[in-house]
């Protein structure tokens, strides 16, 4: 099978490709930029068919699908940090929405009837969740409180036109936080374990600089989520959303104490006025009943074991200057087992 995935050269991208090929039942093709950073694939690009694309670029979209004409695209390219879309609003939508367009204008044009598309939506479509509302299902309103998730609304609101409007094969989903390794540290979990790592190291005071503590989400592992997404793409159904996550909510003060009790370091915490949002929302937790029923997806790795990799990816990068080798990607059985190593 013929498959393509924007942003591949991104943590869920670079897991996506890993687990397909050790699928082995996958051609795996990506796009990237020619400036893209190819760190997180460095241990396996050679397995690789790698195309260098504009997304934003309809001729140069277009092109790519005529020539490969691929049987699954994972649209997981974006813009995904809202702390970035509150300072870069324009840069945010004009970059997703316009990528996503022209996959499906694409598709259309090309007649490419038999493949399928997942488009990677988030939680934080949702925005402001009331209380007597959660878990969240997919039903709940969409309120969104950034320029990421207006994005990501929007791309939503699009698949699902398309779909209807031309029948592609488009599967929406909608993933809560995820973490592991090779997350960006523009996203809290990763900051928090590259902060600790650099403390570990000597390279910083021994404090840890924090925005809100308050927040609750529901964290999975980001192992997890892309075995979700083949899921999603391979059994749910053209059209539908999905809600992807864990089920269990986790407040940013206790995901903190964790990594901190996997530390080597006593250190200090700080809140810093810089790192504060203009608008956050207080929970986000997940009703996956809808996938779980069609799917059976469950979780294989806790949160502590996602939090564990995710530190020592760190204290490797750190203490080599290079990227951690990638860590086992089991693609069928019994959960994986195994002992955290906190230090």
């Amino acid at each position: 099978m013929k498959v393509l995935i924007t942003g591949i050269t991104g943590m869920a991208g670079s897991h996506l490709a890993e687990y397909l090929l050790h699928s082995g039942q996958s051609e795996v093709h990506g796009v990237l930029r020619w400036r893209s950073n190819r760190e997180n694939i460095a241990f396996f690009e050679n397995d690789l068919q790698l195309h260098e694309c504009e997304l934003r670029d309809p001729f140069a979209v277009a092109g790519l699908l005529h020539k490969l004409r691929p049987e699954r695209i994972y649209h997981l390219a974006s813009q995904s940090s809202v702390a970035v879309s509150f300072v870069s609003p324009r840069e945010t939508l004009v970059n997703n929405v316009t990528a996503q367009l022209n996959i499906l204008e694409a598709m259309r044009s090309l007649r490419l009837e038999e493949t399928r598309l997942l488009t990677a939506g988030s939680s934080e479509e949702y925005g402001m969740v009331e209380a007597h509302e959660l878990p969240v299902k997919e039903s709940t309103p969409l309120r969104p409180l950034s320029p990421y998730a207006v994005s990501k609304v929007t791309q939503d609101a699009m698949a699902y036109q398309y779909h209807r409007s031309y029948g592609l094969h488009v599967v929406r989903t909608r993933a809560f936080n995820h973490t592991g390794p090779r997350r960006s540290d523009v996203f809290v979990t990763s900051n928090f374990a590259r902060q600790i790592a650099e403390i570990e190291a000597g390279l910083r005071d021994p404090v840890i600089r924090v925005g809100n503590l308050e927040a609750k989400r529901d964290f999975s592992d980001i192992r997890d989520v892309v075995r979700a997404y083949v899921l999603a793409l391979e059994q749910g159904e053209a059209g539908e959303v999905y809600n992807i996550g864990s089920g269990k909510p986790h407040s940013i003060s206790k995901v903190l104490e964790m990594l901190l009790g996997m530390s080597r370091c006593v250190i200090r915490i700080e809140q810093d006025p810089s790192r504060m949002r203009p608008s956050d929302i207080p929970v986000l937790v997940a009703d996956t009943e809808k996938f779980r029923r069609k799917t059976g997806w469950r979780p294989r790795w806790s949160l502590e074991e996602s939090l564990s990799d995710l530190l020592n990816s760190w204290r490797e990068r750190i203490a080599t200057g290079k990227p951690a080798q990638p860590l086992p990607v089991p693609t069928h059985g019994a959960a994986r087992r195994r002992q955290v190593v906190k230090a």
